[in-house]
Protein backbone atom coordinates (compact mmCIF):
# COMPACT_ATOMS: atom_id res chain seq x y z
CA UNK A 1 0.00 0.00 0.00
CA UNK A 2 2.78 2.53 0.81
CA UNK A 3 4.41 1.50 -2.35
CA UNK A 4 1.33 2.58 -5.11
CA UNK A 5 0.18 5.69 -2.76
CA UNK A 6 2.74 7.98 -4.85
CA UNK A 7 1.74 6.54 -8.18
CA UNK A 8 -1.93 7.08 -7.05
CA UNK A 9 -0.70 10.48 -5.84
CA UNK A 10 1.09 11.23 -8.91
CA UNK A 11 -2.12 9.84 -11.12
CA UNK A 12 -3.78 12.21 -9.02
CA UNK A 13 -2.02 14.85 -9.65
CA UNK A 14 -1.39 14.30 -13.61
CA UNK A 15 -5.11 14.34 -13.60
CA UNK A 16 -5.58 17.64 -11.58
CA UNK A 17 -3.15 19.24 -13.92
CA UNK A 18 -4.82 18.01 -16.63
CA UNK A 19 -8.60 18.81 -15.25
CA UNK A 20 -6.88 22.48 -14.48
CA UNK A 21 -5.07 22.64 -17.95
CA UNK A 22 -8.86 21.71 -19.40
CA UNK A 23 -10.64 24.11 -17.46
CA UNK A 24 -8.07 27.01 -18.02
CA UNK A 25 -8.56 25.99 -21.74
CA UNK A 26 -12.52 26.08 -21.54
CA UNK A 27 -12.22 29.53 -19.36
CA UNK A 28 -9.73 30.73 -22.29
CA UNK A 29 -12.50 29.54 -24.52
CA UNK A 30 -15.96 30.56 -22.90
CA UNK A 31 -13.97 34.41 -22.17
CA UNK A 32 -13.33 34.76 -25.74
CA UNK A 33 -17.11 33.80 -26.34
CA UNK A 34 -17.84 36.22 -23.84
CA UNK A 35 -15.96 39.40 -25.34
CA UNK A 36 -17.23 38.22 -28.81
CA UNK A 37 -20.92 38.76 -27.36
CA UNK A 38 -19.99 41.89 -25.67
CA UNK A 39 -18.94 43.17 -28.85
CA UNK A 40 -22.14 42.12 -30.41
CA UNK A 41 -23.68 43.58 -27.77
CA UNK A 42 -22.59 46.82 -28.00
CA UNK A 43 -23.18 46.89 -31.58
CA UNK A 44 -26.82 45.87 -30.98
CA UNK A 45 -27.04 48.71 -28.09
CA UNK A 46 -25.34 51.29 -30.82
CA UNK A 47 -28.13 49.99 -33.59
CA UNK A 48 -31.07 50.54 -31.01
CA UNK A 49 -29.87 54.28 -29.96
CA UNK A 50 -29.65 55.06 -33.37
CA UNK A 51 -32.88 53.78 -33.83
CA UNK A 52 -34.47 55.40 -31.49
CA UNK A 53 -32.98 58.73 -32.19
CA UNK A 54 -34.27 58.39 -35.49
CA UNK A 55 -37.88 57.70 -33.76
CA UNK A 56 -37.41 60.38 -32.21
CA UNK A 57 -37.20 62.71 -35.29
CA UNK A 58 -40.37 60.58 -36.92
CA UNK A 59 -42.14 61.58 -34.18
CA UNK A 60 -41.08 65.25 -34.23
CA UNK A 61 -41.84 65.09 -37.61
CA UNK A 62 -45.30 63.77 -36.87
CA UNK A 63 -46.03 65.76 -34.44
CA UNK A 64 -45.60 68.88 -36.64
CA UNK A 65 -48.68 67.22 -39.14
CA UNK A 66 -50.71 68.30 -36.35
CA UNK A 67 -49.85 71.85 -36.72
CA UNK A 68 -49.25 72.16 -40.44
CA UNK A 69 -51.43 75.15 -41.06
CA UNK A 70 -49.77 77.19 -38.28
CA UNK A 71 -46.63 75.90 -39.72
CA UNK A 72 -47.02 76.74 -43.47
CA UNK A 73 -48.75 79.98 -42.62
CA UNK A 74 -46.39 81.17 -39.95
CA UNK A 75 -42.46 79.27 -40.39
CA UNK A 76 -42.57 78.99 -44.10
CA UNK A 77 -45.09 82.08 -45.32
CA UNK A 78 -44.29 84.17 -42.57
CA UNK A 79 -41.26 85.93 -43.86
CA UNK A 80 -43.03 86.72 -47.04
CA UNK A 81 -45.26 88.76 -45.31
CA UNK A 82 -44.65 92.53 -44.53
CA UNK A 83 -45.75 92.60 -41.19
CA UNK A 84 -43.65 90.21 -39.57
CA UNK A 85 -42.28 90.99 -36.38
CA UNK A 86 -38.33 90.63 -37.31
CA UNK A 87 -38.93 93.18 -40.21
CA UNK A 88 -40.23 95.65 -37.49
CA UNK A 89 -37.32 94.57 -34.81
CA UNK A 90 -34.69 95.18 -37.92
CA UNK A 91 -36.08 98.07 -38.97
CA UNK A 92 -36.83 96.93 -42.05
CA UNK A 93 -39.61 97.61 -44.69
CA UNK A 94 -40.46 94.55 -47.17
CA UNK A 95 -41.51 95.36 -50.73
CA UNK A 96 -44.44 93.12 -51.54
CA UNK A 97 -43.88 90.31 -53.98
CA UNK A 98 -45.93 87.26 -55.14
CA UNK A 99 -45.32 83.07 -54.38
CA UNK A 100 -46.48 81.25 -57.21
CA UNK A 101 -47.05 77.60 -58.17
CA UNK A 102 -45.40 76.69 -61.50
CA UNK A 103 -45.70 72.90 -61.15
CA UNK A 104 -48.20 70.35 -60.42
CA UNK A 105 -46.43 68.79 -56.71
CA UNK A 106 -44.90 72.17 -56.08
CA UNK A 107 -47.71 73.02 -53.36
CA UNK A 108 -47.13 69.73 -51.56
CA UNK A 109 -43.65 69.15 -52.00
CA UNK A 110 -43.18 72.45 -50.36
CA UNK A 111 -45.77 71.39 -47.64
CA UNK A 112 -44.32 68.41 -46.68
CA UNK A 113 -40.45 69.62 -47.30
CA UNK A 114 -41.24 72.45 -44.18
CA UNK A 115 -43.03 70.32 -41.98
CA UNK A 116 -40.09 67.86 -42.43
CA UNK A 117 -37.50 70.44 -41.85
CA UNK A 118 -38.97 71.78 -38.62
CA UNK A 119 -39.80 68.34 -37.42
CA UNK A 120 -36.36 67.41 -37.77
CA UNK A 121 -34.78 70.54 -35.83
CA UNK A 122 -37.42 69.50 -33.26
CA UNK A 123 -36.31 65.56 -33.25
CA UNK A 124 -32.32 66.44 -33.38
CA UNK A 125 -32.55 66.81 -29.37
CA UNK A 126 -33.82 63.29 -29.07
CA UNK A 127 -31.38 62.04 -31.69
CA UNK A 128 -27.92 63.81 -29.79
CA UNK A 129 -29.65 62.63 -26.41
CA UNK A 130 -29.25 58.83 -27.32
CA UNK A 131 -26.00 59.00 -28.65
CA UNK A 132 -25.39 60.08 -24.82
CA UNK A 133 -26.82 57.57 -23.47
CA UNK A 134 -25.20 54.96 -25.95
CA UNK A 135 -21.70 56.01 -24.18
CA UNK A 136 -22.72 56.58 -21.01
CA UNK A 137 -22.43 53.34 -19.20
CA UNK A 138 -18.11 53.08 -20.34
CA UNK A 139 -17.58 56.59 -18.88
CA UNK A 140 -16.64 57.76 -15.24
CA UNK A 141 -19.04 59.19 -13.46
CA UNK A 142 -16.75 62.81 -13.24
CA UNK A 143 -16.87 62.01 -17.40
CA UNK A 144 -20.88 61.50 -17.60
CA UNK A 145 -21.41 64.78 -16.77
CA UNK A 146 -18.85 66.57 -19.30
CA UNK A 147 -20.10 64.39 -21.74
CA UNK A 148 -24.07 65.56 -20.56
CA UNK A 149 -22.99 69.18 -20.78
CA UNK A 150 -21.42 68.64 -24.78
CA UNK A 151 -24.40 66.95 -25.61
CA UNK A 152 -26.48 70.38 -23.95
CA UNK A 153 -24.13 72.29 -25.50
CA UNK A 154 -24.89 70.76 -28.83
CA UNK A 155 -28.13 71.08 -28.86
CA UNK A 156 -28.14 74.51 -27.57
CA UNK A 157 -26.11 75.59 -30.35
CA UNK A 158 -27.91 73.69 -33.21
CA UNK A 159 -31.22 75.58 -31.88
CA UNK A 160 -28.78 78.75 -31.46
CA UNK A 161 -27.72 78.38 -35.51
CA UNK A 162 -31.65 77.45 -36.56
CA UNK A 163 -32.98 80.93 -34.57
CA UNK A 164 -29.65 82.80 -35.94
CA UNK A 165 -30.78 81.61 -39.39
CA UNK A 166 -34.00 81.88 -39.49
CA UNK A 167 -35.00 85.05 -37.71
CA UNK A 168 -31.45 86.99 -39.01
CA UNK A 169 -30.47 85.66 -42.53
CA UNK A 170 -33.86 84.93 -43.51
CA UNK A 171 -35.61 88.20 -43.36
CA UNK A 172 -32.57 90.19 -44.57
CA UNK A 173 -32.26 87.76 -47.28
CA UNK A 174 -36.09 87.86 -48.42
CA UNK A 175 -35.27 91.57 -48.07
CA UNK A 176 -33.02 92.08 -50.25
CA UNK A 177 -34.48 89.83 -53.00
CA UNK A 178 -37.93 91.06 -52.96
CA UNK A 179 -36.27 94.89 -53.28
CA UNK A 180 -34.08 93.65 -55.57
CA UNK A 181 -34.80 94.66 -59.82
CA UNK A 182 -33.45 95.49 -63.01
CA UNK A 183 -36.78 97.46 -64.52
CA UNK A 184 -39.82 98.67 -62.30
CA UNK A 185 -41.28 96.85 -65.17
CA UNK A 186 -40.59 93.42 -63.92
CA UNK A 187 -42.38 92.51 -60.95
CA UNK A 188 -40.79 89.49 -58.56
CA UNK A 189 -43.33 86.35 -58.37
CA UNK A 190 -41.14 83.60 -56.87
CA UNK A 191 -41.69 80.00 -57.49
CA UNK A 192 -42.64 78.29 -53.90
CA UNK A 193 -40.12 75.11 -54.73
CA UNK A 194 -36.88 77.80 -54.60
CA UNK A 195 -38.59 79.94 -51.92
CA UNK A 196 -38.80 76.94 -49.70
CA UNK A 197 -35.12 75.66 -50.52
CA UNK A 198 -34.13 79.14 -49.80
CA UNK A 199 -36.08 79.43 -46.94
CA UNK A 200 -34.67 75.62 -45.54
CA UNK A 201 -31.14 76.66 -46.56
CA UNK A 202 -30.93 79.73 -44.81
CA UNK A 203 -32.25 78.23 -41.77
CA UNK A 204 -30.76 75.17 -41.68
CA UNK A 205 -27.16 76.04 -42.77
CA UNK A 206 -26.37 78.20 -39.95
CA UNK A 207 -27.73 74.91 -37.19
CA UNK A 208 -25.26 73.04 -38.79
CA UNK A 209 -22.30 75.70 -39.12
CA UNK A 210 -22.72 76.12 -35.19
CA UNK A 211 -21.96 72.61 -34.42
CA UNK A 212 -18.33 73.99 -35.01
CA UNK A 213 -17.08 73.52 -31.88
CA UNK A 214 -18.63 70.51 -30.79
CA UNK A 215 -16.85 69.11 -33.81
CA UNK A 216 -13.33 70.54 -32.84
CA UNK A 217 -13.67 69.52 -29.50
CA UNK A 218 -14.06 65.76 -30.00
CA UNK A 219 -11.56 66.03 -32.83
CA UNK A 220 -8.97 67.05 -29.86
CA UNK A 221 -9.97 65.05 -27.58
CA UNK A 222 -8.74 62.29 -29.94
CA UNK A 223 -6.14 64.51 -31.35
CA UNK A 224 -6.98 64.74 -34.70
CA UNK A 225 -7.15 68.86 -34.09
CA UNK A 226 -4.76 70.89 -31.91
CA UNK A 227 -5.09 74.64 -30.96
CA UNK A 228 -1.59 75.65 -32.90
CA UNK A 229 -3.09 73.96 -36.24
CA UNK A 230 -6.06 76.28 -35.60
CA UNK A 231 -4.35 79.08 -34.75
CA UNK A 232 -1.86 78.62 -38.35
CA UNK A 233 -5.14 78.00 -40.21
CA UNK A 234 -6.80 81.10 -39.13
CA UNK A 235 -6.07 82.98 -42.39
CA UNK A 236 -7.66 79.80 -44.61
CA UNK A 237 -10.49 80.01 -42.13
CA UNK A 238 -11.73 83.58 -42.40
CA UNK A 239 -11.49 83.18 -46.22
CA UNK A 240 -13.59 79.54 -45.63
CA UNK A 241 -15.72 81.33 -43.37
CA UNK A 242 -16.29 84.32 -46.44
CA UNK A 243 -16.87 82.13 -48.71
CA UNK A 244 -19.64 79.72 -46.87
CA UNK A 245 -21.08 83.35 -46.11
CA UNK A 246 -21.62 84.45 -49.55
CA UNK A 247 -22.58 80.84 -50.38
CA UNK A 248 -25.39 80.91 -47.80
CA UNK A 249 -26.00 84.42 -48.08
CA UNK A 250 -27.61 87.07 -50.91
CA UNK A 251 -24.82 88.81 -52.45
CA UNK A 252 -25.32 91.94 -50.26
CA UNK A 253 -22.08 92.76 -48.61
CA UNK A 254 -24.05 93.92 -44.98
CA UNK A 255 -25.80 90.32 -44.81
CA UNK A 256 -22.40 88.36 -45.50
CA UNK A 257 -20.63 90.31 -42.68
CA UNK A 258 -23.43 89.85 -40.71
CA UNK A 259 -23.19 85.91 -40.97
CA UNK A 260 -19.05 85.98 -41.20
CA UNK A 261 -19.34 87.70 -37.54
CA UNK A 262 -20.89 84.43 -35.54
CA UNK A 263 -18.48 82.04 -37.83
CA UNK A 264 -15.32 83.65 -36.82
CA UNK A 265 -16.21 84.20 -33.32
CA UNK A 266 -16.90 80.43 -32.90
CA UNK A 267 -14.35 79.53 -34.49
CA UNK A 268 -11.92 81.69 -32.31
CA UNK A 269 -13.51 79.99 -29.26
CA UNK A 270 -13.02 76.77 -31.31
CA UNK A 271 -9.48 77.66 -30.44
CA UNK A 272 -9.95 77.83 -27.07
CA UNK A 273 -12.14 74.31 -26.53
CA UNK A 274 -9.04 72.99 -28.36
CA UNK A 275 -6.69 74.15 -25.90
CA UNK A 276 -8.70 72.97 -23.22
CA UNK A 277 -9.43 69.39 -24.59
CA UNK A 278 -5.47 69.11 -25.26
CA UNK A 279 -4.42 69.83 -22.07
CA UNK A 280 -6.63 67.28 -20.91
CA UNK A 281 -5.61 64.66 -23.20
CA UNK A 282 -1.91 65.39 -22.16
CA UNK A 283 -2.92 65.20 -17.75
CA UNK A 284 -4.91 61.90 -18.79
CA UNK A 285 -1.68 60.44 -21.00
CA UNK A 286 0.33 61.57 -17.83
CA UNK A 287 -1.74 59.82 -15.43
CA UNK A 288 -1.99 57.14 -17.18
CA UNK A 289 1.71 56.31 -17.56
CA UNK A 290 2.53 57.11 -14.01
Amino acid sequence: MLETRPDSDKISSVTTAQGDESNGMGTKKQSADLGEMGFLDHLEELRWRIFKGLAGVAAGIFACLFFYQWIIDVLLLGPADPDFFMYRILGLELKEFVIQNRTVTGQFFAAIGTVAVVGLIIGTPVLIYQMWAFIEPGLYPHEKSKIRFVSVFATGFFMLGASFGYLIITPLAVHFFAGFEISPTISNEFDITRYFGLITLWSFGPAVLFELPVVVYFLSKIGIVTPAMLRRSRKYAVIGILVVAAFLTPPDPFTQILMSVPLTLLYEGSILIAAYAERKRKRDLERALE
